[in-house]
């Protein structure tokens, strides 16, 4: 029976029968016995074989190349070389798939911009088989969390009709024939678009969702507290390296929660993330603090051991005019703060994770709930170092003659939302959520700068490979 890699690694004796699978990283040939490193990606190591020449299968030892897949048979024994505590000495080799001469990925040092051209065989490098063990952790690590705090998860709708941020940078889902009717340029074609959606699939415009949170809002106001994480979609075209047309999102929402309870939450997921990567990726993380970021450790202790410090919008923004720092970005009451913003409050000003609470309406979705002064929104953001805002959330408005006014000034049509407004017409409730991107999250707990590499196949303008 097959053993993974990593258990063998981890096995505190010595093995008479032992059987692995996987690939070859490297092969070594000496007189009368060859070493072959093989892995199956459970775990960063390779595990050394020693193949001696009589050992059945020896003679395909040439096609053992790097790429190759094989299955080893044999005993596991005492390495004596040093940094390994095991190595097989195999009883039977058999070469399951051979890999040819044109196998990019040799033994040697690979850009990521050339491996994101090879996204199908990229796993197979160091770098990226610890990102994505990491990811899988992660995504396990999310569903602990929330389940073992009675959040129900709850799957919602890829496709809707309801754009969520009102920004309107949706991708429209159609299987009318591809027209002029359809252009997204407004004027005469999309006058012509919005007309002849009653004769598309759903009878009206339908798109990509944006955000799982108004659906979420629902099950909150029946199941109490409830959570999505599923993928989401933003036709922004924009080639960054925090931006991507296909990411993973983590949503809880929450009934009979304010603002305070928000941030409670949100800085406890954080901190549990954290803590689970350190606890239970000790090994990828070592690979990502020598190559990627030297200071990811400490950056992640860092987040994990100290509080939030938790500061309104208007003092955010006087903490930075008062910096004497030279921005790209200029800082100014009414804009949104940028990465650099985020970070210097990180990292430099309050040195500790950092909650920014109460933003101007005006730069704020129609959905969050207004504040008695009428000038500010119940919103909040979850500043980490490295990164900046990893969490964005808010109380949402559940009155609702201020829910009608949001609409309207957002532009939005009521009619589009009556079942939105319903939920404050029937038993209204406060409640609170946020959103997290999931790739956000990784970047942070990976320090890997490029959303592209911690996303198993990235969608960006121009780009939808594989």
């Amino acid at each position: 029976m097959r053993t993974l890699i990593k258990h063998v690694l981890a096995s505190s004796a010595a093995h008479d029968a032992v059987t692995v699978k996987g690939w070859v990283r490297t092969r070594r040939d000496s007189k009368g016995f060859s070493f072959l490193e093989l892995n199956d990606g459970s775990c960063l190591a390779n595990l050394q074989v020693v193949v001696d020449a009589n050992v059945p299968g020896y003679a395909d030892i040439a096609h053992f190349t790097t790429g190759a897949s094989a299955i080893i048979e044999g005993r596991l024994v005492a390495s004596p070389a040093a940094g390994q505590k095991w190595e097989l000495h195999a009883s039977r080799i058999e070469l399951v798939g051979a890999a040819d001469a044109s196998y990019p990925l040799q033994k040697k040092g690979h850009t990521h911009e050339f491996l994101r051209t090879i996204a199908h065989l990229r796993p197979r490098s160091n770098l990226f088989g610890a990102v994505f063990r990491t990811r899988s952790r992660l995504a396990f690590a999310v569903h602990q969390f929330f389940q073992e705090r009675d959040f129900v998860y709850v799957h919602t709708p890829i496709i809707t009709a309801s754009d969520c941020e009102g920004a309107g940078e949706m991708f429209r889902v159609t299987t009318l024939p591809l027209t002029p009717s359809l252009s997204p340029g407004g004027g005469e074609g999309a006058r012509r678009a919005g007309e002849g959606a009653a004769a598309d699939f759903f009878g009206k415009p339908a798109y990509l969702t944006v955000s799982g949170q108004l659906e979420a809002e629902t099950f909150a106001c029946a199941l109490s507290n409830v959570y999505t994480f599923g993928p989401t979609f933003r036709a922004e075209n924009s080639n960054t390296a925090r931006h991507a047309a296909e990411f993973w999102m983590i949503e809880p929402e929450m009934a009979f929660c304010d603002l305070q309870g928000d941030m409670d939450l949100g800085e406890e997921f954080i901190k549990a993330m954290v803590r689970h990567t350190l606890e239970h990726c000790a090994e990828d993380l070592a690979l990502f603090a020598k190559f990627v970021d030297k200071g990811i450790g400490e950056r992640l202790k860092f987040v994990a051991e100290r509080p939030f410090v938790r500061v309104p919008y208007t003092e955010a923004v006087e903490v930075l005019n008062k910096s004497g720092r030279a921005f790209e970005f200029p800082v100014a009451y009414g804009q949104n703060l940028q990465s650099e913003h985020e970070r210097f409050l990180t990292e430099e000003h309050f040195k500790s994770p950092v909650t920014v609470f109460n933003y101007p309406r005006e730069i704020k979705p129609f959905y969050m709930r207004l504040n008695d002064d009428g000038k500010t929104v119940t919103a909040m953001d979850v500043l980490v170092p490295g990164i900046g805002e990893v969490i964005g959330g808010a109380q949402r408005e559940e009155r609702p003659a201020q829910l009608a006014d949001n609409l309207a000034s957002h532009k939005l049509r009521p009619e589009d939302y009556w079942w939105y407004a319903d939920l404050r017409r029937y038993g209204t409730v406060p409640h609170a959520g946020f959103g997290l991107g999931f790739e956000r999250l990784l970047m942070f707990v990976t320090g890997v700068s490029n959303i592209r590499d911690v996303i198993p196949f990235a969608r960006t303008p121009g780009n939808a490979e594989f």
